[in-house]
């Protein structure tokens, strides 16, 4: 394949910095400004966007703080067309045509299907979106296509043996879900593997999850080497792999991006060592995480009660970790109330379901809500 950028490192603009914390849509746009200027200072060139990032905002960033500043052929950009936005043809024509709109482009470098699982092939099918891919490369408005995946490495081989036309794969691999039984990552990506498909890295720091670990976590490496980032043994995990093209990250603020751009100037791949180190660490977290929740806010868009889901269970997680027998109290019961007072409260829940249905982690939301329910509201 001739279209891997030359870096491993990606710009995933899906967390970007808000001036309003409660507003996703309200990007900080000077600093994203600053942010893509380092990473193509130093070399980097993948962005990826979707549809519906940051409230539907993060593809009008990439207009003002790369396309409108930058020449067309220094860099790349990626972005994705979700089933739960479209519901007839025509509407897979809006959502593309107004996509490049909201870019400030002519063409996408790569364009996927999103979050591709079980719950979406039969929509994803019924309006044939595999050959409107196919169709749109064809005639120049795409580069190349592929698809992301949430769901079981046999899926991904029917997929795969289905449309070979696809020339990449992007996954969500990290080392906490490397053998998960609900993630797969290690499985979905020896399918990759065997089909010759690229594979895309996606939370390679599991939303956060591993940058904050838990102090026993953190100090393997910090004994190992004081002088790197936590973050960084994730990110330099999933690009060790032979057959990742790219890892993104989900950089929110300059820091970051200069942290993390540092160590993939002149990548090296972990050592076995490290891998060791990475793997170890993992047991620890996983030890103590009450809810496997990224953040990613697919849950969150169609929840007719306006739950922050993936906030509620930050704040759960965080309690949880804690010795509440001994507290009795955190100061999370009042960083719950205020964040209830802008959304609906975990006791809302209807149980409709939307939110599991779109899960990319296949968590039972409906369920945690209820714990968390019960934890800050009794």
């Amino acid at each position: 394949m001739n279209f891997k950028p030359e870096k491993k490192l990606g710009f995933g603009l899906m967390r970007l910095p808000h001036m309003d914390p409660q507003n996703p849509a309200d990007i900080d746009i000077e600093q994203v400004k600053k942010m893509v200027d380092i990473f193509m200072q130093r070399g980097f060139t993948y962005f990826d966007t979707a549809w519906m990032y940051n409230d539907f905002a993060s593809e009008y960033a990439v207009k003002t703080c790369l396309s409108d500043r930058y020449p067309r052929e220094n860099y790349t950009l990626a972005t994705k067309l979700h089933a739960a936005f479209y519901n007839t043809m025509e509407e897979r024509d809006e959502i593309f045509f107004k996509q490049l709109e909201k870019c400030g482009v002519e063409y996408f470098d790569y364009y996927l299907i999103h979050g591709v699982g079980h719950g979406m092939i039969k929509h994803i099918d019924t309006f044939d979106v595999w050959n409107w891919l196919v169709q749109k490369k064809e005639v120049g408005l795409v580069r190349h296509i592929g698809f992301s995946f949430h769901d079981t490495p046999e899926l991904l081989e029917e997929l795969l043996t289905k449309h070979p036309e696809m020339e990449f794969v992007q996954l969500q691999i990290n080392y906490l879900d490397w053998e998960s039984e609900w993630i797969n990552s290690r499985r979905c990506y020896e399918v990759c593997e065997k089909f010759g498909k690229p594979v895309i890295v996606m939370e390679p720091v599991k939303g956060g999850t591993l940058a904050k670990i838990p102090a026993e976590a953190e100090q393997l490496f910090k004994d190992h080497d004081p002088s790197l980032s936590v973050p960084s043994y994730a990110i330099r995990f999933a690009a060790s792999l032979p057959n990742v093209m790219v890892v993104l990250s989900g950089m929110s603020n300059i820091e970051q991006v200069e942290d993390n751009t540092s160590f993939m100037q002149d990548f090296e791949p972990l050592t076995e060592e490290e891998k060791a180190l990475c793997f170890k660490a993992g047991d620890i977290i996983n030890s103590q995480i009450t809810v496997p929740c990224t953040g990613c806010h697919y849950c969150t868009d169609g929840c007719p009660k306006h739950i922050a889901i993936p906030e509620y269970f930050s704040l759960y997680n965080e309690d949880m970790r804690e010795n509440l027998a001994e507290k009795g109290w955190t100061v999370n019961f009042t960083n719950y109330q205020e964040v209830a007072e802008r959304h609906g409260k975990a006791s809302d829940c209807i149980k409709c379901g939307q939110c599991e249905s779109v899960c990319p982690q296949h968590l039972h939301i409906i369920d945690f809500l209820e714990d968390v329910s019960r934890h800050f509201e009794h």
